[in-house]
């Protein structure tokens, strides 16, 4: 051993060793956590981002421990791998910004979210796994004869309470308070400081020197990193102007509603127009006497409907604070002129005493509907919250031909409801894409039409699609009856994903 390794195999103390192995678990959970908020601005919150994310980083620690088991013996590698962890790691906003628009569109989505993964948060995390078995080896190196065994446990127990602290630290303190660019300097940071402790001399001054220089780049120049207005712990919150009047809420990648400054009841989106035209065709001009909106987002249809029929009671259950907050800070909108329940919605609705004239759903997460929101137990809840004449009706995004996760979704509804009704724009009937917005009507009483005409002059039309046409359509064999046991969503939907991402 030269004077070199000498100097830093005695600066290496137990107590030293135990330190890196805690912090470097702890910054590599959190790094896997924070990924996946990183990344949903570009292909969203689902099953497959949560799959990808976990798969690369689990497969990057894999090499990890096997890279720092060749390398165990040699002590100035492991001050060389926790100063590639803190660099990469840095690394990764950068990474994702610049390769994420070639990839998505070189892949088909489901593919390209596990490539782009791949590519930005595999080597920090092949680097974090070569921390342990490297600084397990010092430890069991410099440990007293018959004292292997404790020195073993304690170094994994150490790893685990550090993998707790990083996931529970990540999720609940640094995303939601500090946002993702300033955790990723936080995991950055804590690398850097773990190959201080892990080195000596110049070499260590270079190291805080670097976690210094990452802090100061990240307070001047974070917000621009950022893809988000707001960063929450549900959501990446952006606001944009649509034009000088009227503005559209992104949800992580994907629009959630255009809301007009002047007139709130002027409404963009097709789905949403065509609920308005049903509750308008049912409750006239007085309206429903109450409503209950699954689902807030931008607010547009809730804005729209407290514009129109100031005298209904509309309780919002929007799960984020920080939506609402944006909603009325950007989108025009009074949260006093409605209930807003900051729960998620079944919560909400089951806490409910009164009954309904309609409930709408508009909950998602990338574009599927959450399980629990579509199950027979809730829907159930729904059927007993709604008085004998009001509707439930939402919208549900999937492939225009052959929709199995739609027809699971009215085979289910059709246990609780007498009527259930399919509804399109006639554009979308024709039209040569392969996925479009469904809205599904449940009721005890039908629509009393096969058409609809917009009232407010804009000339869209929708048709109503006959069910027992589309079951047909899907066979038995391919729908599934949906439960709080057994609903498959993403899988029903994986027919879609391959198509191709989603945008309205």
């Amino acid at each position: 051993m030269g004077p070199r390794e000498a100097r830093a195999a005695s600066s290496m103390t137990p107590l030293r060793l135990s330190i890196v192995v805690t912090v470097a678990s702890a910054a590599s959970m959190a790094l896997e956590i924070v990924a996946s908020r990183m990344i949903a601005p570009y292909v969203g919150m689902s099953l497959y981002t949560w799959t990808a994310v976990i798969a690369v980083v689990l497969a990057g620690l894999a090499l990890g421990h096997w890279v720092g088991g060749v390398l165990a013996g040699r002590r100035r590698w492991l001050f060389a791998m926790l100063a590639a962890g803190a660099v990469t790691a840095f690394a990764t906003q950068f990474l994702l910004r610049g390769l994420a628009g070639g990839v998505l569109g070189a892949f088909d989505p489901v593919s390209g979210v596990v490539v782009l993964t791949t590519l930005v948060f595999f080597l920090p995390s092949l680097f974090a796994g070569a921390v342990g078995p490297m600084a397990t080896f010092l430890a069991l190196e410099s440990c007293a004869e018959g004292q292997q065994g404790r020195v073993l446990g304690r170094m994994y127990a150490l790893g685990a309470v550090g993998a707790i602290a990083g996931v529970l630290g990540s999720g609940l303190l640094l995303i939601p308070f500090i946002g993702s660019v300033w955790t990723v300097a936080v995991v950055s940071v804590a690398y850097a400081a773990c190959a201080m402790l892990a080195a000596s001399g110049a070499v260590r001054i270079a190291a805080g020197v670097a976690a210094l220089v990452m802090l100061a780049a990240t307070a001047a120049f974070g917000a621009a990193w950022s893809p988000c207005d707001r960063e929450s712990g549900y959501f990446c919150i952006r606001v944009d102007d649509v034009s000088p009047s009227a503005r559209v809420l992104a949800l992580d990648h994907l629009a959630h509603g255009v809301n007009e400054r002047d007139d709130p009841t002027r409404l963009h989106s097709p789905y949403v127009a065509l609920i308005d035209e049903l509750a308008q065709r049912r409750f006239g001009e007085s309206g429903p006497k109450a409503a209950f909106f699954i689902g807030g987002g931008a607010y547009t249809l809730p804005r729209a409907w407290a514009a129109r029929w100031p005298s209904s009671a509309l309780t919002v259950s929007e799960i984020d604070p920080a939506v609402t907050a944006m909603a009325q800070e950007r989108l025009w909108v009074d949260p006093a002129e409605f209930t807003v329940r900051h729960a998620d919605a079944r919560v909400a609705l089951a806490d409910e005493a009164q009954r309904f004239d309609a409930i709408i759903g508009d909950a998602f997460a990338d574009i599927s509907i959450p399980p629990h929101l579509v199950s027979d137990e809730f829907h159930e809840e729904i059927a007993t919250h709604l008085t004998p004449d009001g509707f439930y009706a939402m919208n549900v995004v999937d492939l225009l031909r052959h929709p199995r996760f739609l027809t699971s979704l009215t085979e289910t509804l059709s246990r609780r409801f007498a009527v259930v009704e399919l509804w399109l724009a006639r554009s979308a009937v024709s039209a040569e894409e392969t996925r479009t917005t469904w809205i599904v009507v449940a009721s005890a009483v039908p629509t009393g039409s096969d058409a609809l005409t917009a009232s407010d002059g804009t000339g869209r039309e929708w048709v109503r699609v006959p069910l027992e046409g589309m079951l047909r359509v899907v066979p038995a064999s391919e729908r599934i009856f949906l439960t709080d046991d057994h609903a498959p969503v993403a899988r029903l939907l994986g027919p879609l994903l391959r198509e191709g991402r989603y945008s309205e």
